[in-house]
């Protein structure tokens, strides 16, 4: 069989979205090493932030959420070559695998510590997680597992209250189920790990793209995919929109008052991601529905630049880190910075002083530079994925 062949029913507008949220993402990783009050203060911060540095935070939580779908909609892509037992088996060993490479390959291309006194659980743990709760998963009825999803997503707000009364003290099992905030956790000796991305959520999410699956194969139509994408996108936004009115339940992060309506705009948008509320991923994930839907009719040769990193999100993933982080270590020294510098402060970066890197302006021309360089060695691995049939580029 020619790998280079492509199916004749295959949705490219996939691959797209998943390009474009890779390179949004890049600019929130960028913003991390390089802006200069990210050690020190939050982006969403209302009454230090500017409209300007709080969108270029906002516009990155679409990211995480699509990833997670996403991956559900390939996974059951995957399984209509594959017998169920095939399925769970490589779901099970990919979502294995991806922990392991979140523990040490992108742990080291975040904190460039060989020694791993720190360890950080994010969006790479959370796909992983996912994947093996839904490898386990794939013998129940598709509709089961859409159900399953919706559950998760609609109602894990209900813990709020508990985990709330305990003050945060909910050990360490509740931390990686759903209460993670950054949570520290030591280990052994000098070594902690960071809970970042509590996975309960995040498999709501998986679930969901899993359950709707169907929709990008050939046994949909194509008007019917757009129509039925269309009505949950608008859907999801509404809910958010309702609830953020009703400002109760929903999301921990209430709303409130601020100095001028456009801050309080900015207050109602301000959702919570650690964990994932049901107001963060019905906007987010709404958000990406109606994308999906508007760009169904794309072709393989639109907007190349984006299709192809779209088409190898984990080897842009794993690669990004490394280049934005070798940057930062060009510039610290540029910036006059030395050996007693290098030591993680706040942030778990080595070569990332609390007071280092460059305004926002700058920030997004590093960013362009970043996508710059990716570019080439992504359209490189793409090609040669496309022309080997290894076992282990399924895993990659």
């Amino acid at each position: 069989m020619d790998r280079n062949a492509t199916p004749a029913n295959r949705v490219y507008s996939i691959d797209l979205w998943r390009g474009i949220i890779m390179v949004i993402m890049a600019l929130d990783h960028v913003r991390d090493f390089f802006h200069y009050t990210a050690a020190v203060d939050s982006p969403t911060n209302l009454m230090t932030t500017t409209p300007a540095l709080f969108f270029t935070r906002w516009i990155t939580h679409l990211c995480a959420p699509a990833f997670l779908f996403l991956s559900g909609v390939s996974a059951y892509l995957a399984g209509q070559k594959r017998t169920k037992k095939e399925l769970r088996k490589f779901l099970i060993t990919r979502g294995f695998w991806l922990v392991l490479v979140e523990l040490f390959i992108v742990t080291l291309g975040w904190t460039f510590d060989p020694l791993f006194q720190i360890f950080i659980l994010q969006v790479i743990w959370a796909i992983g997680i996912s994947m093996i709760i839904l490898g386990l998963m794939v013998n129940l009825p598709t509709s089961y597992i859409l159900t399953a999803g919706l559950l998760i997503i609609c109602f894990h707000n209900l813990l709020d209250p508990a985990e709330a009364a305990q003050k945060g003290d909910v050990g360490l099992v509740w931390n990686l189920v759903h209460h993670a905030n950054f949570s520290v956790v030591p280990l052994f000796g000098h070594h902690v790990m960071v809970i970042v991305y509590a996975f309960l959520p995040w498999t709501g999410i998986m679930l969901l793209g899993f359950g709707m699956g169907k929709l990008f194969t050939a046994a949909t139509p194509a008007a019917r995919r757009r129509k039925i994408l269309y009505r949950a996108g608008i859907s999801g936004i509404a809910i958010f929109l309702v609830l953020r009115m009703i400002n109760h339940y929903g999301d921990p992060q209430f709303w409130t008052i601020q100095r001028n309506p456009f801050y309080t705009f900015l207050s109602i948008i301000n959702v919570s991601k650690y964990p994932p509320s049901l107001d963060y991923i019905a906007v987010t994930v709404g958000i990406s529905l109606i994308f999906l839907a508007a760009t169904d009719r794309i072709s393989k040769n639109s907007l190349p630049f984006f299709q192809v990193f779209g088409r190898v999100p984990f080897f842009y993933y794993v690669v990004h880190l490394y280049l934005i982080h070798t940057i930062t270590v060009i510039l610290f020294f540029i910036q006059g910075y030395g050996s007693k510098d290098i030591d993680a402060q706040r942030l778990p970066f080595k070569f990332r002083p609390d007071h280092f890197g460059v305004g926002l302006a700058g920030v997004y021309l590093l960013w362009i530079g970043v996508l710059i360089l990716l570019y080439p060695l992504c359209r490189w691995y793409d090609q040669y994925k496309r022309t080997h049939a290894y076992r282990w580029l399924s895993y990659c």
